[in-house]
């Protein structure tokens, strides 16, 4: 019986990919665990690299977008858990699939689990945490685990937001659901990127826009009405004052953008809506923001 799925999706990364899957290679030995890769068009050697081997994979012709690619691993799974992670991540903790288990046995209405993730190009200078599991508005997609029946019981991602915002979407439907997201700090993940060093990659600005936009389409998909004008018109002046004003033109442009992806995409936005009524909205803004960057503590 497979208890356990690890699900990837890649492109054009065969060097961070190789990386993660020797990371794995103990784990995926094990009867009870499937590994799935999906390659999204690379032209870098992957799909051939990936053929070569007895994982379970999948080689699109034709780019498809991660988020697409996401819901075809997550449907695709045999496992009880599906255990997310980037072509640029691995695990540093120990005993990992046995953690993530446990966590979910204490925690029956437990959907999602929100793993520690370190952000570096190098390792953390300690793994130790003496942190609690902790209820999360959110989750990160380069390191999380789904209840099977829980990704069952909800809208899959929205494949048209393309990239960003797909785990905030889930984490809505979840909310609506009775599912909770859980922070688990047992879990360590080591996602192998340098943020700061983003701002100077060519798909900077493609990935503003889309940063940009997700977070508009997810207000007015799920906030109650009321809510909606006030904190558009909040998010886009901090936009203007942070990026534009300072001069950032390429920000600029990617505000633009949004606003058009947004104008384009309102009738779609209107029939997928699924809004928290107003007492659901505050019991959700009650609850503690995602954790996405863990640091060590220096001694």
């Amino acid at each position: 019986m497979i208890k356990f799925s690890i699900v990837i999706t890649t492109k054009n990364r065969i060097i961070d990919l190789q990386q993660t899957i020797t990371s794995l290679s103990n784990t995926i030995k094990r009867k009870d665990v499937e590994l799935l890769v999906c390659d999204d068009a690379s032209t870098d050697g992957t799909g051939e690299y990936l053929k070569k081997n007895n994982w379970i994979s999948i080689v699109n012709k034709k780019s498809e977008g991660l988020i697409h690619n996401r819901n075809i691993l997550n449907n695709k799974a045999k496992g009880v858990y599906i255990i997310s992670l980037d072509d640029d991540a691995q695990f540093l903790s120990e005993n990992v699939l046995e953690e993530i288990e446990s966590c979910f046995i204490m925690y029956p209405k437990c959907g999602v689990q929100n793993l520690r993730i370190f952000w570096g190009k190098e390792k953390p200078s300690t793994i130790a945490s003496i942190e609690n599991y902790e209820l999360n508005k959110g989750f990160v997609g380069c390191g999380h685990v789904w209840r099977k029946s829980a990704w069952e019981s909800i809208a899959q991602y929205p494949a048209w937001f393309i990239f960003y915002g797909e785990e905030d979407f889930a984490a809505f439907q979840l909310f609506k659901q009775g599912w909770d997201i859980l922070y688990n700090p047992k879990v360590l993940v080591h996602h192998r990127v340098d943020v700061k060093s983003r701002k100077k990659q060519k798909d900077y600005r493609l990935r503003l826009r889309r940063s940009f936009r997700s977070g508009w389409y997810l207000y007015l998909l799920f906030y109650p009405i009321k809510e909606i004008p006030r904190r558009l018109a909040y998010t886009f002046w901090q936009q203007i004052k942070k990026k534009t004003l300072k001069g950032d033109v390429k920000a600029t442009i990617a505000i633009s953008q949004a606003v058009f992806d947004v104008i384009y995409n309102f009738p779609r936005l209107m029939k997928n809506s699924n809004r928290l009524t107003s007492q659901e909205f505050l019991k959700y803004q009650q609850l503690p923001d995602t954790k996405m960057y863990w640091k060590p503590k220096e001694n």
